[in-house]
C-alpha cells in the first residue's frame, strides 16, 4: 500500500531592488518595503518593526556604505512555512563589518550612532557578512509567529 502524505504548498516570497546610495534612495527603499509588507499581508506589529529596520539599514548603506557611482541593494524574503522575514541590505563598502557592543554607545547628545542599537532591539537576529569582492551585506530576521506580537513601544 502506497500512501502519500499531503504537503501544503508554501511559497517563499521575495522582493529585491537596487537603489541609489543617497538619502532619497534610502527613503525610497523604506517606502517600497512598506508597500511590499502590506502586499504580503503581514501583521501591523511585524510591519512596524520591519519598516524601522529597513529604514536604519538603508540609511546606513547610503551614509556609511556609499561608494561614488555604486548603488545599494535591498532584498526582502518572506518564508511563511518557517514564519520568517529576512531583510538584507548590501552596499559597496566591506572593509569593516558592523558590530554592536553593549559596552558603549553614542554620547547622549549625539545626533547619530543609534541605528544598529535600534536594529538589535527590533530584530530577532541580525548580522553582517562580506559580499565579495569589496562589499558587505547586513541582514536582520524577524520571527512572524511569536507568542506576543511586539511593537516599537513594547521595547
Amino acid at each position: 500500500m502506497n500512501a502519500s502524505t499531503p504537503h501544503l504548498a508554501t511559497t517563499i516570497s521575495t522582493f529585491a531592488q537596487r537603489l541609489s546610495s543617497t538619502r532619497r534612495g534610502a527613503r525610497l527603499g523604506r517606502l517600497l518595503a512598506y508597500e511590499q509588507f502590506r502586499t504580503w499581508q503581514m501583521s501591523p506589529g511585524v510591519i512596524e518593526r520591519a519598516e524601522q529596520i529597513v529604514a536604519e539599514l538603508a540609511a546606513n548603506a547610503a551614509l556609511h556604505g556609499r561608494v561614488q557611482g555604486r548603488d545599494f541593494r535591498l532584498a526582502l524574503t518572506l518564508d511563511p512555512a518557517v514564519g520568517l522575514l529576512r531583510i538584507t541590505v548590501t552596499d559597496a563598502r566591506g572593509e569593516q563589518l558592523p558590530s554592536i557592543s553593549t559596552d558603549f554607545g553614542p554620547p547622549s547628545d549625539a545626533e547619530s550612532g543609534r541605528g544598529l542599537i535600534l536594529v538589535t532591539a527590533l530584530a530577532d537576529r541580525w548580522g553582517a557578512e562580506p559580499y565579495p569582492p569589496a562589499g558587505k551585506t547586513v541582514w536582520a530576521e524577524l520571527d512572524l509567529c511569536t507568542p506576543t506580537a511586539r511593537t516599537l513601544t513594547d521595547r
